[in-house]
């Protein structure tokens, strides 16, 4: 019979191997962490980049993007001399074309035109202010309302005439007498009582500051038409009334020679500046409101009535 004493095993557990499997765990631990905070920070490194880059785009091609440049000087020959051909009836002459373009090029932009008139050079203007804005004022409703259907590009707006070229004088006698008041040079229009000025238009024509101002209509000269008295005087009460932008406006007036009266008057020879053909060019400053004189050279206003 055999002893079975010798079969037994003794296993020994050495405290190396806990501590072994131990410090793997924590390692692995401390890998796994590594790499996870590498992620982290390398997603968010990415994104930021990513903003910073649009951004960067962004503002680049905001200062790329170029602003509509003016008219070449061929084109603008090429319009003035189309326009000057024309066969229309009351159409300007070449010279009087150009001396309105050469201002219109000179302004700064964006240029605001105020054009009284809707006539054949319409689409000129439009054309030579393509920067700008521009804006017709005419006395025919229908006809304002055509020319907007047929070039929607064109803003038009029509107003009522209610003086007659036979009350001149009388009309004129009236003005002076309320110049201090009603008819005072440096006014809102929007809101005068002067029988003279022009007060139905939209309120924000009387909002504008306009550089350049081109009396060319009402049509007709006869006793019963109402002459260009109204927009005559408008265009100098807009011009002397300007709040900001420069305190210079142009103003043409276009058949002055049929109605100096009221040039004279309202716009003054001492701010006539040049004449070409039948076309006057007037140039007028901002003037302070406790001002009451339309033309600081009484002699020259008084005698051309």
């Amino acid at each position: 019979m055999k002893n079975n004493t010798n079969n037994t095993n003794l296993i020994l557990l050495h405290p190396y191997i806990q501590k072994q499997g131990s410090t793997n765990r924590l390692w692995l631990v401390a890998l796994v962490s590594f790499f996870t905070i590498a992620f982290v920070l390398t997603l968010v490194y990415s994104r930021e980049s990513i903003l910073a880059t649009t951004t960067a785009a962004s503002t680049t091609a905001t200062v790329v993007v170029p602003v509509n440049p003016p008219l070449s000087k061929p084109v603008v020959k090429a319009l003035l001399h189309y326009a000057s051909i024309s066969n229309a009836t009351g159409r300007m002459t070449h010279a009087e074309l150009k001396m309105v373009s050469d201002v219109l090029r000179r302004c700064s932009h964006p240029c605001n035109l105020l054009v009284f008139g809707l006539t054949p050079e319409t689409l000129l203007w439009k054309a030579l202010n393509h920067n700008g804005r521009t804006v017709f004022i005419d006395e025919n409703q229908y006809y304002a309302a055509y020319v907007e259907q047929i070039h929607p590009e064109i803003e038009a707006y029509d107003v009522l005439y209610t003086t007659k070229v036979k009350d001149t004088k009388e009309i004129i006698s009236t003005v002076r007498e309320q110049v201090r008041n009603e008819c005072r040079p440096v006014q809102n229009l929007l809101f005068t009582e002067c029988k003279i000025g022009i007060n139905d238009l939209p309120n924000h024509v009387y909002e504008v500051d306009w550089d350049v101002i081109l009396v060319d209509g009402p049509r007709g000269f006869w006793p019963d038409a109402p002459g260009r008295m109204q927009s005559i005087f408008t265009a100098g009460v807009l011009a002397r009334s300007k709040k900001g932008g420069n305190s210079k406006t142009h103003v043409f007036v276009h058949d002055f020679t049929m109605d100096r009266v009221s040039s004279d008057e309202f716009l003054c020879v001492e701010n006539l500046v040049e004449t070409k053909d039948v076309l006057g060019h007037f140039v007028l400053e901002r003037m302070d409101p406790n001002c009451f004189l339309f033309c600081h050279n009484k002699t020259t206003s008084s005698s051309s009535s």
